[in-house]
């Protein structure tokens, strides 16, 4: 059972949500927002999934693409919310989705000698407790030596000893695009590009919401029992289309990333690294490793958030900080920032403000959901879909989710034994296979029908050879990508893991789209223009030393398909 997120697709969605009363209609094509929808389709509720943008482009595209329970919070004696994101990170590994969620060691340096391997192991060890029962590796001690061998980028000065423990990691917008394709599947209505421009009352009750589509400049009513506010940082925005006040308002924190080459660094682990404000990670990307992040206050433009250079020169510090060879501006790759969207508090520091979420109905038929942190999305959307079964007042099914593999989990295991036979079948190297199964999963099959169909898709992308030419023709035919930008940042990682951040390949990918989408050469010819001027503002707003300059630089470059707010 798969369904393509086709354009044909598309427009049937379209017109179901034009049609009859849903029961449930969720705002927001986040991580909460499409598992919302996966929760409230799965109980048998008539569910709708609207995103004004691309599905995950918001935070849900650029966070430190960790599952984890966040060792810091312990610090916090925050253990109830640690214990609940260690669960959810070993269900995602373990039923869920095993073929996106991989483990991942991070080796965590020791300065102090005694007291500081003593209280970090007894945080470590209770962080392996809480999770007992996941299958992960327990934590295990260093000596100095232990650690240079598997870390020999570290300074000799900067460690007495270390400790090594694991977490796990994702690819965020791919398995937030897989959680609104699992959705789909089971018969929720997906519609991106759709954005929500008021919302329909009966009196004091909300009983659906005015959206315009994007893509063809026309607005319609959806008219639904419940309406699930998931949209993240534009919680407090989506509040004031209804007219009421919230019950709680959130703060955006920005935090920022570098991508370097996986040479750069030489490690078979990734690290944690401690700062005057937050911990710093060092996380492996496949050919790359991934540098975050910061936590600052951002009151700017929601949609593209900007590193300014005194940002990056933040992360270079702290990292060179621990490096025999230090990191320079040349080695960055890419650079991507997003923003947490956090519960206000009376704390200044964004660092300090609550990762917990927490979920509302400020007035009938409207249910808000706000703040958490990626690992802990099914919980968050559990909550909210149970706070709208509360509104609708009959009996309903408690949520299944947790034993709802996405597509692509079911099977994923003994493909993965057989992807030496595979790559027989398909011409493809055996590193190609398993890359490609570490993307898709068991819907490999599908990918691979299209090389099998046209032996061209089966070349790499020029400038950009971790992906083949079939992949940008299945993100436009069977993942909902609309635009040049959406392949290029979201299905695929290019604009991150290139030096040229997809601007060699963008021709020949537009090319490729435009066979699936139906382009004429002048829709084509913008795609690719629009993507130039957007990575060249984003290259100026990185060399702004400030905030203000940098969103500035970064708005310079328009919206492929302009947003209202």
């Amino acid at each position: 059972m798969t369904v393509a997120l086709s354009p044909q697709y598309r427009a049937s969605a379209l017109a179901a949500l034009a049609g009859a009363e849903l029961d449930v209609l969720v705002v927001g094509g986040g991580v909460v927002g499409s598992g919302a929808a996966l929760d409230a389709v799965t109980r048998g509720l008539s569910t709708g999934l609207v995103e004004a943008r691309d599905l995950a482009s918001g935070t849900s595209s650029r966070s430190s693409k960790l599952l984890h329970g966040g060792l810091r919070y312990l610090e916090m004696l925050d253990f109830g919310l640690v214990r609940e994101a260690l669960h959810e990170r070993d269900l995602s590994l373990s039923r869920l989705a095993p073929h996106l969620a991989r483990p991942v060691k991070f080796l965590y340096p020791l300065k102090h000698r005694a007291w500081e391997r003593a209280y970090t192991a007894t945080g470590i060890t209770l962080y392996d407790t809480l999770a007992l029962g996941g299958g992960m590796p327990r934590h295990r001690h260093l000596t100095r030596t232990g650690a240079l061998r598997v870390c020999p980028a570290l300074r000799k000065d900067a460690l007495v000893g270390a400790l090594q423990y694991y977490d796990a990691q994702v690819d965020d917008a791919r398995h937030t695009m897989f959680l609104a394709r699992t959705a789909a599947a089971y018969g929720a209505h997906v519609a991106s590009r759709t954005e929500v421009v008021g919302f329909l009352r009966e009196g004091e009750r909300v009983t659906g919401v005015r959206v315009k589509d994007l893509e063809f400049d026309r607005t319609f009513e959806v008219r639904a029992q419940q309406v699930i506010n998931a949209t993240g940082v534009w919680t407090d925005d989506t509040q004031a289309l209804v007219g009421e006040r919230g019950q709680f308002h959130v703060r955006a924190s920005k935090g920022i990333h570098l991508v370097v080459p996986r040479d750069r660094i030489q490690s078979s682990t990734g690290l944690i690294l401690r700062t005057e404000k937050s911990v710093l990670f060092v996380i492996p990307w496949g050919r790359h490793w991934i540098v975050g992040t910061t936590d600052t206050d951002w009151s700017l433009d929601k949609a593209h958030p900007a590193a300014s250079s005194t940002d990056i020169d933040y992360l270079l510090e702290h990292v060179n900080s621990v490096l025999s060879t230090p990191l320079s501006r040349t080695d960055v790759q890419g650079v991507y920032a997003g923003l947490r969207p956090l519960l206000s508090g009376e704390s200044e520091a964004t660092s300090q403000l609550s990762r917990e979420h927490m979920v509302g109905s400020p007035v009938p038929g409207l249910v808000v959901v706000a703040g958490g942190k990626y690992t802990t999305y099914r919980v968050m959307a559990k909550d909210a879909v149970d706070a709208c079964v509360h509104g609708l007042g009959r009996s309903v099914p408690p949520s299944c989710t947790d034993r709802v593999p996405l597509l692509g989990a079911d099977g994923y295991p003994a493909l993965w034994n057989q992807r030496r036979v595979l790559a027989s079948r398909s011409g493809l190297h055996v590193a190609r296979v398993e890359h490609l199964l570490g993307r898709y999963g068991s819907l490999v099959h599908e990918v691979l029908g299209l090389i099998e169909a046209d032996k061209s898709l089966g070349q790499a992308l020029t400038g950009a050879d971790d992906y083949l030419r079939a992949e940008v023709v299945y993100a436009a035919g069977h993942e909902g990508a609309r635009h040049l930008e959406d392949v290029l940042t979201r299905r695929t990682r290019i604009s991150i893991e290139t030096f040229d951040r997809g601007t060699e390949c963008a021709q020949e990918t537009a090319d490729l789209m435009a066979g699936v989408l139906g382009w004429t050469a002048e829709q084509t010819a913008r795609e690719v223009e629009n993507y130039r001027v957007r990575v060249e503002a984003e290259r100026g707003s990185q060399e702004q030393p400030d905030d203000e300059t940098a969103d500035a630089t970064r708005l310079g470059a328009p919206d492929v398909v302009p947003v209202s707010d």
